[in-house]
């Protein structure tokens, strides 16, 4: 299963919105190409409407479980990533488990998404660590 990391939180309220929206693109996109993903960002964002707080201080234990029932974790490229305290300790893990790390851009998703069924993991970098 690919564990899909991306940025979430900001002050705005309109870029985590669009953070999200971009990482449930990405999500379908991969599971339309038959893989299994799970995206923290697509779980969490709908529970935070209902109280839960956004920071990454509550999520990190949560997500983290997750992450180690995972075969590889996948990085989509928003703006934003790299310096993302999230993204940064899920990588960061990602190497402790020996994970491999691959790096989504947001144009391969948009090119992707269009009804493209033959993707591959092939696209992806081929990097392991940051």
């Amino acid at each position: 299963m690919i564990y899909l990391a991306s940025p979430y939180t900001h002050v705005d309220a309109d870029v985590r919105e669009s953070r999200f929206d971009a990482a449930c693109l990405a999500t379908s996109t991969l599971m339309r190409a038959g893989l299994s993903v799970y995206s923290p960002i697509v779980h969490s964002h709908p529970l935070v409407r209902y109280g839960l707080p956004i920071e990454w201080e509550f999520w990190q234990a949560h997500d983290c479980e997750h992450l180690r029932r995972c075969d590889e974790v996948v990085v989509l490229t928003l703006d934003g990533w790299k310096a993302s305290r999230g993204v940064q300790a899920e990588t960061a893990l990602a190497i402790k488990l020996d994970l491999p790390i691959r790096y989504l851009s947001p144009l391969m998703i948009s090119n992707l998404s269009g009804g493209d069924d033959s993707m591959s993991i092939r696209p992806f970098s081929q990097e392991t660590s940051i």
